[in-house]
């Protein structure tokens, strides 16, 4: 007779799917490996270190190098996002609330929820961004500018090529489950 649990109380190992070989091991050294996109986006350089072809689209980690007064916009998608702070730190708004995040800390942002971050000190800030599942670093390969390094900014846009950007991200957010929100106060009275 074969049992659905084992001695413990948990799950049989019997139950666990064998190993796909088709899928490979992934290593990502942001500092060296030249095959990894560095993306200028919003004046932030965000690396994609796992994408979600490496994941069977489980889920995407992304580098992210912002500098102070950078951060994207208010936002909004259906897809769980997480930031672990690495160094410095991020001013995080959630559902209006204002909070800091600092180095060594974590915070998930649930999926729907209205968010934002901004980097407020004086030094950089390097953020470990996970996306579950994977599909952002789709949305950021279209929308950002390559850029050469994990810490290099983009070049700043003019009028012309921010607008550009703007109605290209506006476009193209709804295909990746995303909402771009207006800025605190804009709109009211």
């Amino acid at each position: 007779m074969t049992s659905d649990s084992d001695r413990s109380g948990g799950p049989s190992p019997t139950n666990v799917p064998p190993d796909d070989l088709s899928r490979r091991l992934t290593v990502a050294r942001p500092d060296s490996d030249d095959t990894l996109p560095h993306i200028g986006l919003v004046g932030d350089t965000y690396t994609v270190l796992v994408r979600g072809e490496d994941t069977a689209g489980k889920y995407t980690l992304i580098d992210m190098h912002v500098p102070p007064g950078g951060g994207p916009p208010p936002h909004r998608h259906d897809f769980e996002e997480m930031f672990s702070v690495l160094e410095g730190e991020v001013q995080v708004t959630f559902r209006g609330e204002t909070m800091t995040a600092r180095a060594g800390e974590t915070i998930n942002v649930p999926a729907n929820a209205p968010h934002a971050f901004t980097n407020a000190g004086d030094a950089p800030a390097r953020l470990l961004c996970l996306c579950a599942p994977a599909g952002q670093e789709e949305f950021f390969l279209l929308v950002g500018q390559t850029v050469g390094t994990r810490t290099q900014p983009p070049p700043p846009l003019d009028a012309d090529a921010q607008a550009e950007f703007i109605a290209t991200a506006q476009s193209l957010a709804p295909r990746y489950r995303t909402e771009l929100l207006p800025p605190p106060g804009a709109g009211a009275s």
